[in-house]
């Protein structure tokens, strides 16, 4: 079986080449040596060059004879879940969906993360005592990491 350190040490490797402060959002083997590797940047996009230079360091370092494997190198999607804490940094004024654990679901634009959690600010027009029409009210909410199910970018097209 192909082991997580060699892919990791390949991988590694060939971020430090590329000196593009790419990072490894998840990493996995299946039993039928099945590698998966989503990548990701600290500023900007992943291109799809470096995902074929991660992918051909990675190929060109395990012999197919020895062990048959399926390679899967690509960039961390926009419908997939935050897994590490630089993709929050990364979209910090971004809207965003947070899935609590305690209390549901809840959109509001991602304003601070630290090691310990994120801050999201709720815009709302809300009908103030003794005012005659709606005014935009702005609430915070703190998450701790450990409160957090699933965190997602809100896509809009407007």
């Amino acid at each position: 079986m192909i082991s997580k350190e060699n892919i990791t040490a390949l991988i590694d490797e060939r971020i430090r080449d590329l000196e593009k402060d790419l990072y490894v959002v998840e990493l996995s083997i299946s039993a039928k040596n099945v590698i998966r590797v989503e990548i990701d940047k600290v500023d900007g996009n992943v291109t799809v060059d470096e995902c074929v230079s991660i992918s051909r360091n990675i190929e060109h370092n395990l012999d197919r004879e020895k062990e048959d494997f399926e390679l899967h190198v690509s960039s961390a999607g926009l419908d997939k879940p935050f897994r590490h804490i630089n993709q929050y940094k990364k979209n910090i004024g971004r809207m965003i969906q947070v899935k609590s654990i305690e209390s549901g679901k809840l959109e509001g634009r991602l304003s601070n993360v630290d090691d310990k959690g994120i801050t999201l600010i709720r815009s709302e027009k809300k009908r103030i005592e003794g005012r005659k029409k709606k005014e935009v009210v702005e609430e915070e909410f703190q998450f701790d990491f450990d409160q957090i199910k699933e965190t997602k970018i809100v896509v809009s097209f407007k």
